[in-house]
């Protein structure tokens, strides 16, 4: 009787640590309202693969946003990334670059933001525009997706990886 006593409330403790964790989970996730000083800014990939919404973007390893919507661009074979970022990160240069990184091997991936200069700035969305409606607004122009690590290493491993013919 007292054996049976004890398993129940360890069983209720377990269920209750898991719903705490549920709950944090839940309030944490999903569509959180962006702060007040946040900007939208799109990016185009030929590969998203490994990234969702409320991926991570970083710049120089530090967390300034999170991805919020992925949509297919199906006339130009592209995966559309809308992320929302720190506004202080505006003006940024138009040759800046968004890149599709891996955290390890085992997997998990992020965007990584690299500022670079160009002839310009990246124009914020305003006056009814939107990203990815034609006026380039809050677009980064120069996007790499993410590298198939499988694929790289069959490369390889199939001798093809970085030879050049002569």
């Amino acid at each position: 009787m007292r054996e049976s006593i004890f398993e129940t409330l360890v069983g209720l403790a377990v269920l209750l640590v898991a719903g705490v964790f549920l709950w944090f989970a839940l309030a944490r996730g999903g569509d959180a309202a962006p702060a007040a000083d946040s900007v939208e800014l799109g990016v185009r990939f030929n590969s998203a693969s490994g990234v969702d919404r409320g991926t991570d973007v970083r710049l120089a390893g530090v967390k300034v946003g999170t991805v919020r919507d992925i949509a297919l661009d199906v006339d130009r074979a592209e995966a559309m990334v809308t992320m929302v970022v720190d506004g202080r990160l505006v003006p940024m240069g138009d040759g800046t670059t968004a890149r599709v990184q891996s955290e390890s091997l085992l997997g998990g991936s992020y965007i990584s933001l690299e500022p670079g200069e160009g002839f310009g700035e990246i124009i914020m969305c305003e006056n009814g525009e939107t990203l990815f409606d034609g006026s380039g607004c809050g677009e980064i122009l120069y996007g790499q997706g993410s590298i198939d690590l499988l694929t790289l290493f069959a490369s390889f491993a199939s001798g093809n990886g970085g030879e050049t013919t002569e």
